[in-house]
């Protein structure tokens, strides 16, 4: 087996990432943790929405609240930021000039909106033919909703998951979305497969092309085995709570101390289930001995599991049934996540150097390469940090100049005078 090589898999390749919220920084830092260069441009002043969505937000060495969201660090790692103004033409032939020199753009403005500013696919690619352009909006770039605004709360309800999550109206439930921004979170990584797609075309034939990723369209395809159930069978799903549509028993089940899962994948592990339960006779039942008749009969037979699975603690549960091959676990909270070995063993729990906090914990990235792993570069930046190295670097701008912009409010170069202040300390 060869070393691992320092560099990333997309090492050398230049990001201009100019999203915000959740589904583009998604998709900019899964490429920015592969190695790419990412560029985040951001408004002065004020940058991406979620630095201010917060309660919680980063502590300072001091223990003060800082102006850094949880939110905003969740998915802004391994980027550079830059504040520009959009709204000025002035910062518009900016964006343009990094595009010029960009090997990806990312975007998530409103359809129409980056035309007006000449910073389209089709003005940006007469200038660099190699460029790839995602475009990430709520309905796409074209059909009846396409001029709409899209919310990840709102593509999870006309998308159709919040109709399959919760509990049954005859239980007392009602539809639920995800806790999670899963529509937005789910379309960043079709974008970020779209991308690598899009480069290996690149990569054949020299030539960039344009992509279309929408939250409406991820979150439809994401239906998956439900979606497909509707379109065979005809017949609209409902709510099942924790249970599964095709599969029985897999649901929590309630112990004497607190809830647990219970994944019966097939007969045989029924049958060892049963056995440790001390009811072997229900895996000789015709009414529940194969999968598709448990699923048909449910209703009688999940109430006789919680009887049973009340007379023992969860940890006896799972003690037993993972002796037994059974598929099981806990319902965890994000503290017991958080310090679970397993979790920490494969480092989805790391820690970052941060320039107000002295150090920040993150969410590590789940992507496993063997010769090019990820690499955890940058803790995610304070606004505007890197404007000064990124505008003098990639397009030559002078000190002079980039006071002169920032007279003029063009740029913000606040943020990265502090931060080279902190840097020579």
């Amino acid at each position: 087996m060869s070393e691992p090589t320092s560099k990333g898999a997309l090492s050398g390749l230049l990001v201009l990432d100019l999203s915000r919220i959740l589904a583009g920084p998604t998709c900019t830092q899964v490429l920015g943790d592969l190695g790419a260069e990412v560029i985040k441009i951001e408004r002065p002043g004020r940058g991406d929405d979620t630095r201010g969505w917060g309660p919680p937000f980063l502590k300072d060495r001091e223990g003060r609240e800082t102006g850094e969201s949880a939110y905003y660090l969740s998915t802004n790692r391994n980027k550079a930021s830059v504040t520009i103004d959009l709204a000025r033409p002035e910062g518009q032939k900016l964006v343009a000039d990094l595009a010029e020199k960009a090997d990806i753009l990312v975007e998530n403005f409103k359809v129409g909106d980056l035309k007006r500013r000449g910073l389209d696919y089709e003005t940006l690619k007469a200038r660099n033919p190699r460029l790839i352009y995602c475009s990430i909006s709520g309905f796409g770039q074209t059909g009846p909703y396409a001029h709409r605004a899209g919310y990840d709360f709102l593509i999870q309800g006309m998308g159709g998951i919040m109709s399959l999550t919760g509990f049954p109206e005859e239980e007392g439930g009602t539809e639920t979305k995800c806790g999670v921004g899963i529509a937005d979170v789910m379309c960043g990584m079709y974008a970020a497969v779209s991308i690598l797609a899009a480069l290996n075309h690149r990569h054949e034939t020299g030539e960039g092309q344009y992509i279309d990723v929408s939250l409406l369209d991820a979150q439809v395809s994401w239906l998956i085995n439900q979606g497909a159930g509707y379109l065979v069978s005809g017949e609209v799903p409902g709510r099942l709570g924790n249970g599964h549509p095709t599969i029985v028993p897999y649901e929590t089940f309630p112990a004497a101390d607190r809830s647990f899962i219970l994944a019966v994948g097939n007969d045989s592990q029924f049958g060892k289930f049963c056995e440790v339960a001390g009811a072997p006779e229900l895996a000789a039942d015709p009414l529940y001995a194969k999968n598709a008749d448990r699923v048909r009969n449910r209703k009688q037979l999940v109430p006789i599991i919680r009887r049973l699975t009340i007379e023992k603690s969860a940890d006896e549960w799972i003690a037993l049934l993972e002796e037994a091959g059974v598929p099981c676990g806990p319902v965890n909270d994000l503290g017991q996540v958080f310090s679970d070995p397993q979790v920490l063993e494969r480092g989805m729990r790391i820690t970052m150097p941060h320039p107000v906090s002295g150090e920040v914990d993150l969410i590590g990235s789940p992507i496993n390469l063997e010769k090019t792993p990820v690499v955890y570069a940058k803790a995610p930046p304070l606004l505007g940090a890197d404007t000064v190295d990124i505008l003098s670097r990639h397009l030559g701008l002078t000190e002079k100049t980039l006071s002169e912009l920032a007279e003029k409010g063009i740029l913000d170069l606040g943020a990265s005078a502090r931060q080279k202040g902190q840097a020579a300390k």
